[in-house]
């Protein structure tokens, strides 16, 4: 028997067995945090405005948890940590999956949330340390890029295949789906239509658990009958959309489609006001600019002649039930995008696609409002399907798959995880002397040698990337007159949704080998380098407005393969100066300041650019580089970290 333990502490488990599982479970509960719990709440009837103050709370034990970050070094192992987490993470995802059929299920499901969100935000302290001890320096340089790529991989796959997994329950378990096919062309009419919704039978209709029907819009801005595109009247057209858009609600509200809880007061007159400029005309709330905007405006902003605003088309379509539901029986019909042209989408931020049908309004028409993006030149279409499934059970099973995933997950990382020597917890740790040493632990981490260069790397290292990130999207989407690429959103979808990534994937893993080759000390300026430079794809883009696929897909790829080469530098040096004693709960302070050096300047980054425009928003990105390339003169690092040693 002590030959068998000898034999196993003796032989080494390879990084790749529990490296991609460790951190594929570490991306997954905060998807279903945040993103699939809005999906989920969406589903179920709850309104928007309760959506977006709940569960924006959510995100709170990952800003807070360096708070607690101490207990976990001084209290257990690394590996024990992580390994109940999972065990705790199992068992609050089943406890969502069986309070969704509650009555009081909103309450309830928040509160197995705000669960499943600390347990995972502490699993994520543990897990990052576990990495520290149970690797070497060589190693965490090699596989700082694999970790990274199977997070997120586990982010897609909790926004993509659950929701897959949960699209097809309730399609199996209801009727016959109903489908839409909304095809545009510049063949078809270029009138706008208001529907009479007093009658029954207003506009295009399908029927829920019918054949395909087909609706046809014209492609290009909508323009009044008998008026050319020169003649056009922008504002006028806005405000017919926007009593459009108000007739649909107040049409769907009478029939009682949608749940009286939905209405409220402050939130309708919300996006009233919002709506008939930004989704109707991508037009600006007029308000009164400060003084300092004024200033910024005239001294750095563009000298850009505006162009009319253009009016994205619209279409009206209205579905009804084929057949009446039982007298006591309410029929949910869900209509949600299936595939097709995404530049042709359903609006849903404003206007309900979550319909109830009963024995009094199965026969009467439930309308859905379509926008066609004006860039949009030839044909395309795009089909849209209505599911009237057992939603409940449908969501239920997606967080069943969750728990049994970190069921087995749990067992597996408790037979393969290594057991380091390193993972070991602090000694004579008592009640007494605990407070003392979780407020040593800070200490410890603001006394370290250069402290203080070592957080504004952290803080600034990113400073370009943190305010590019957040205008990258409305930058290729907004039109050619307004600075933009005009792209559509499909496109877009493409280019930064799957060109993007691979390139961030792609540069990330390249990091990380050529790192673990050389030693972070001699890649930095390269990373660094790398990380500031790329971003002149976006000045050169801004100026030429060259919006050929071929050119932007080559342009992204680029900055996006830039940032993740040059990200590898950052992460790295986050584990070489988390070092010592308290590890894991310096790697986690490192991480909070990591996201307070993303947070704050994407924060303003909206402001500026809507005040100087995108070609100088995007040159002050340049130049926002020099605090990259200063901070990184400044930090020290060891020749030696992250090369592999030789002999």
């Amino acid at each position: 028997m002590k030959q068998d333990i000898m034999k196993q502490q003796g032989k080494k488990t390879s990084p790749w067995a529990w490296i991609p599982t460790l951190y594929f479970a570490q991306g997954l509960p905060y998807v279903a945090v945040m993103t699939i719990s809005v999906i989920m709440y969406k589903r179920l009837g709850i309104s928007n405005t309760d959506i977006a103050l709940y569960t924006g709370w959510l995100y709170l034990p990952w800003v807070i948890k360096p708070i607690w970050s101490p207990f976990i070094d001084l209290i257990k192992t690394k590996r024990w940590w992580t390994v109940i987490m999972q065990y705790i993470l199992a068992f609050a995802l089943a406890g969502i999956a069986f309070t969704i059929p509650t009555p009081f299920f909103f309450q309830l499901t928040l509160a197995v949330f705000w669960i499943v969100g600390f347990t995972s935000a502490t699993h994520d302290i543990a897990a990052d340390g576990f990495y520290m001890h149970a690797l070497t320096e060589h190693e965490q340089s090699l596989y700082v890029g694999i970790r990274s790529t199977f997070y997120r991989i586990a982010t897609v796959a909790g926004q993509g295949l659950l929701v897959i997994i949960a699209g097809l329950i309730e399609t199996g378990t209801g009727l016959e789906p109903a489908i839409l096919e909304v095809q545009a062309s510049p063949a078809y009419s270029n009138t706008l239509t208001l529907p009479t919704f007093e009658e029954r039978n207003a506009g295009a209709q399908t029927n829920a658990g019918a054949q395909q029907e087909t609706c046809f819009i014209y492609t290009s801005s909508v323009m009044k009958a008998g008026v050319t595109a020169a003649a056009n009247d922008s504002t006028d057209l806005k405000t017919q959309i926007a009593e459009l858009e108000k007739a649909v609600k107040a049409s769907n509200m009478a029939n009682k489609f949608v749940p009286a809880e939905e209405v409220k007061e402050g939130a309708e007159a919300k996006t009233e006001t919002g709506n008939a400029t930004a989704n109707a005309g991508n037009a600006k709330v007029e308000k009164k600019e400060s003084t300092f905007t004024t200033w910024v405006r005239n001294t750095f902003g563009e000298k850009r002649e505006t162009a009319g605003n253009t009016v994205d088309n619209v279409a009206v379509v209205g579905v009804r039930l084929s057949a009446p539901p039982a007298a006591d029986e309410t029929k949910v019909l869900n209509v949600t995008f299936k595939d097709g042209d995404q530049s042709i989408r359903l609006e849903q931020n404003t206007l309900s696609t979550r319909f109830e049908f009963t024995a009094d309004n199965w026969d009467k028409p439930a309308y859905l409002l379509f926008r066609i993006d004006h860039k949009i030149k030839g044909e395309t279409s795009a089909t849209f399907e209505g599911a009237s499934g057992n939603i409940p059970f449908a969501w239920l099973m997606v967080f069943v798959v969750l728990s049994v995933f970190f069921f087995a997950v749990s067992l597996y990382h408790n037979w393969v995880l290594p057991k380091p020597e390193s993972d070991r917890p602090s000694k004579d740790i008592t009640a007494k002397n605990l407070t003392k040493e979780f407020f040593g632990t800070f200490k410890s981490f603001f006394t370290k040698p250069q402290a203080g260069i070592a957080i504004l790397f952290m803080l600034l290292y990113r400073l370009p990337e943190a305010q590019l990130v957040k205008l990258i999207n409305p930058f290729l989407l907004d039109p050619i007159d307004k600075g933009g690429l005009g792209l559509t959103t499909g496109q877009v979808g493409f280019v930064y949704g799957t060109v993007g990534i691979i390139g961030l994937t792609l540069g990330g893993i390249i990091g990380g080998i050529v790192a673990a080759k050389g030693g972070l000390k001699k890649w930095l300026w390269p990373m660094a380098w790398s990380m500031s430079l790329t971003c002149l794809t976006f000045v050169y883009l801004s100026y030429v407005q060259d919006h050929s696929l071929l050119t932007v897909n080559i342009c992204i790829f680029i900055e996006q393969f830039g940032y993740g080469f040059g990200f590898t530098a950052y992460m790295l040096y986050l584990i070489y100066f988390s070092e010592g004693k308290h590890k894991t709960a310096h790697y986690a302070i490192c991480t909070g300041f990591m996201a307070l050096g993303m947070m704050l300047p994407g924060m303003a980054a909206g402001w500026l650019q809507d005040t100087i425009g995108y070609r100088h928003f995007f040159v002050w990105t340049i130049i926002c580089c020099i605090a990259t390339i200063a901070v990184c003169a400044f930090i020290k690092i060891d020749p030696n970290f992250g090369r592999k040693k030789e002999g």
